[in-house]
């Protein structure tokens, strides 16, 4: 499962871990990304979405059907 928000577009981040020796090795910070599955109602089916932790929080707050045509809009896949 690739590291992407379906909804955000929230991708991967790329930085440092320092050691006690301040030694620096690359490392990857990954969003909290999950499967979840809703029901739309203004396509009649469920969909089922990448969506990060945030992702959801904008879900519940803004409702799924705003949601999904905002990403319809943009041309993301279903």
């Amino acid at each position: 499962m690739s590291a992407r928000c379906q909804v955000l577009g929230t991708v991967p981040g790329f930085g440092h871990s320092i050691s006690h020796s301040h030694v620096r090795t690359r490392r990857r910070f990954d969003p909290n990304v999950q499967r979840r599955r809703y029901w739309v109602p203004s396509l009649g089916r469920h969909v089922r979405l990448t969506v990060s932790a945030r992702g959801i929080r904008t879900i519940d707050r803004r409702g799924i059907d705003a949601v999904v045509a905002e990403m319809l809009a943009r041309g993301e896949r279903i």
